[in-house]
């Protein structure tokens, strides 16, 4: 072969790849081109795993762990980098029989107060020995039916007492039926159980609704003065069955936001409680007061007192602090229970100080009412000071003026 054909054929050769080489980049920066931008389909699962709620872990067939996600060691299904031993079990099992199976994950020891108390895991197989195992805390449920178990039985031997001693008292009655004071001794005893009974359903109503049973009534702007005299008029019987005189502090011309009835019942359960556990002659105070927005109802007594490690218990239902002075006052144990419920559904809480001994404070505290008031009102209501320019556009005030009082966190 000629040097010149040579010389044409290495040319041609070059031309060519040249060519092939032009139009195989231009096809890569068209797929380039092409290729949606964000993340692709297997990151978004891995987001989606990590994010999950619900623990999640990937076995092979040999039980190791290849995938997980941070729920998982909330959950305690993963522990050092190795899988719970049971969902490792589960696992096999599964991989055996191709079928899906749950197991008990709730942990064994106690790594906490908030720690999960009761896991449900879902044992699925994937193919190739891979194996899913997904877990689901329902610690809160179990919680939840716990709290209403216990108070079924609570109700239950609450409603059992008296109405067996109406039962016995009313056999009482009818084998005295000749004699005139046994009849009236034993029916004045059938009188205070009935009383009592009656009362307990009552509140239980009453809870049933605050805790969500029944819709709650809009909330309405109220007098704090004029539910400080309706619940002392409730409260009078009483305070003077016990010898006790109630005192209160002046008209504050406070307003609140807040269903008028159901403030009414929770002062007035502060009131009752505070009459039925103080000695006959000591005095109950009420005062009242604007503070951080809030106001301040505070019943003070010099009673018996709470001991420190039952001050956040006398809160629970059916919970009673001194029993024998309950029975003895015809307690239900529901009064403090629907105050925090009244507290909670109008915004405020309700607090405690006490000193055995000493006496007890309880202070409910609820969202003061709070209104525009327009400047050209507020001109008018005060008088211009000559150093200041009078004010021109809208404040916030509180509806109601701050009671001058001492501290309510346990003066007595």
């Amino acid at each position: 072969m000629t040097t010149p054909v040579v010389l044409l054929t290495a040319i041609g050769s070059l031309a060519v790849g040249a060519v092939a080489g032009f139009l195989a980049a231009r096809a890569r920066a068209r797929r380039e081109a092409a290729r949606p931008t964000g993340p692709t389909v297997a990151e978004l699962l891995m987001r989606l795993i990590r994010s999950s709620n619900h623990g999640v872990i990937v076995l092979n067939r040999f039980g190791d762990l290849v995938l997980h996600n941070p729920r998982a060691y909330e959950l305690g299904l993963v522990r050092v980098n190795q899988a719970d031993p049971r969902a490792r079990k589960a696992a096999e099992q599964v991989v055996e029989t191709d079928e899906p199976m749950e197991v008990d994950l709730s942990p064994l020891e106690s790594r906490g107060r908030r720690q999960p108390e009761a896991v449900l895991g879902e044992v699925r197989p994937l193919g190739d020995g891979f194996t899913v195992v997904e877990a689901v805390d329902h610690s809160e449920a179990i919680r939840l039916e716990a709290v209403r178990r216990d108070f079924v039985a609570n109700v239950s031997h609450e409603l059992k007492t008296p109405v067996g001693a109406i039962a016995l008292l009313t056999e009482a009655v009818l084998d005295a039926a000749e004699d005139v004071e046994e009849v009236r001794r034993f029916g004045s005893k059938i009188l205070r159980e009935s009383t009592r009974l009656g009362q307990l359903v009552t509140e239980l109503i009453a809870l049933s609704r605050l805790q969500g049973a029944e819709r709650l009534p809009d909330l309405n702007v109220v007098e704090v003065d004029a539910v400080v005299r309706e619940a002392l008029g409730r409260t009078t019987l009483s305070a003077e069955s016990a010898e006790i005189t109630i005192t209160t502090d002046a008209a504050s011309g406070l307003l609140i936001e807040g269903d008028r009835t159901l403030l009414v019942t929770a002062l007035s359960n502060l009131l009752e409680n505070a009459v039925a556990y103080s000695s006959p002659g000591s005095p109950v105070s009420i005062s009242r007061r604007l503070a951080d927005g809030m106001v301040e109802i505070a019943v003070t007594d010099r009673g018996i007192g709470i001991a420190e490690d039952e001050q956040q218990r006398v809160f629970e239902r059916f919970y009673r602090a001194d029993k024998a002075r309950s029975r003895a006052t015809g307690g239900t144990g529901l009064g403090l229970a629907i105050v925090k419920h009244v507290a909670a559904n109008h915004g405020g809480s309700v607090g405690l100080w006490s000193r055995p001994g000493t006496g007890s404070t309880f202070t409910l505290r609820i969202p003061a009412h709070v209104r525009t008031e327009p400047a050209d009102t507020a001109r008018k209501a005060a008088p211009a000071r000559p150093d200041k320019t009078p004010e021109r556009t809208p404040r916030l005030v509180a509806t109601g003026q701050e009671v001058s009082s001492p501290d309510h966190g346990g003066n007595l």
